[in-house]
């Protein structure tokens, strides 16, 4: 396993990130579940992981952090004004996988951005066109679920690895009325229900296309990175426990590391235990919370003491 995981991401420094001022948490695995208190940053610890290790060049980072901004704002706009967007971030420092140093300088006569990606280094000119693309290998579910271009983009990984009929399997177990998931007429997405018609997949709720763009997105972050806001969203109580055995054991075949987040007991409850059921000692509870100065720290639970902890029906909350 060791070998799979040499792209994985195990630590992580963050300062003048949106909520974290100066802030550091290392010991991550192959499976990471993020929780805490409302508002204590889970959602933007995940968003500086997904930047860093989305930033192979600075035209994937500008992507990162446009996107992030698309999602938190529900922006849907196909080219929506980058300066504007990129200059919310006065200046911030992560490193993780890659070193990011970015500073936005508004007080000079040409106003400008300086970006320092490891040794890549660039000043550009808020005058000139800046341009973002995508890192497609690593994928951002947020807590509003995909659009269903991304559902298409995540679903061709399935068909190209000829998994069709396993996730066929995972939705009828979903959802007993649902024998198939296709995508027609472009990028609409529909499921054939009993009757053998296909409908559309609003029809069957939030959560079964959230259950859905997880299995592929599995698949098409091979090598890479996944992160999940609010996992459990639209999902049932008495599913959690074969939704995580889906993501560790593809994540596993298919060296996928995977960050998400969530607000419910019962999830990380399920966590633990289909965890201690395969025996994956890879798997890692992150508790974020605030010290006593108000400063936003990390409780990393490797997977013994935090099987330990849920065992014992302690309450995995360091703060």
């Amino acid at each position: 396993m060791q070998e799979k995981q040499e792209h994985f991401i195990k630590n992580i420094e963050i300062k003048n990130f949106k909520c974290f001022e100066d802030f550091k948490a290392e010991g991550f695995g192959h499976v990471n579940l993020i929780g805490g208190k409302n508002n204590v940053g889970k959602t933007a610890f995940m968003e500086a992981l997904y930047i860093d290790t989305s930033s192979q060049t600075i035209n994937n980072l500008f992507f990162s952090i446009v996107n992030i901004h698309r999602n938190r704002n529900k922006i849907n706009e196909e080219r929506p004004n980058i300066i504007d967007i990129l200059t919310q971030y006065q200046s911030f420092y992560i490193s993780g996988k890659n070193k990011i140093i970015y500073t936005v300088d508004l007080l000079g006569i040409e106003k400008k951005l300086d970006i320092k990606l490891n040794s890549e280094y660039e000043s550009i000119n808020f005058k000139n066109e800046i341009n973002f693309i995508p890192n497609k290998e690593v994928t951002f579910i947020d807590n509003y679920g995909f659009t269903n271009f991304e559902l298409k983009t995540a679903f061709e990984a399935v068909q190209r690895k000829d998994k069709e009929d396993f996730l066929d399997k995972k939705i009828n177990e979903f959802d007993k009325n649902i024998l198939k998931f296709k995508i027609i007429g472009g990028d609409n997405p529909q499921c054939q229900i009993k009757s053998k018609e296909y409908r559309d997949i609003v029809e069957f709720g939030d959560g079964l296309k959230h259950w859905i763009s997880i299995i592929c997105s599995l698949y098409a972050c091979e090598n890479s990175y996944l992160f999940i806001d609010e996992i459990e969203n639209g999902i049932h109580y008495t599913q959690l426990d074969e939704l995580w055995e889906i993501i560790l054991e593809i994540a596993d075949e298919h060296n996928v590391q995977v960050f998400a987040t969530t607000h419910s007991k019962e999830c990380i409850e399920s966590y633990a235990r289909v965890a201690k059921k395969l025996e994956d000692e890879e798997i890692v509870f992150i508790e974020l919370g605030k010290n006593k100065d108000s400063e936003i720290k990390a409780m990393i639970y490797p997977y013994e003491w935090f099987i330990d902890e849920i065992e014992q029906n302690h309450e995995v909350r360091g703060w």
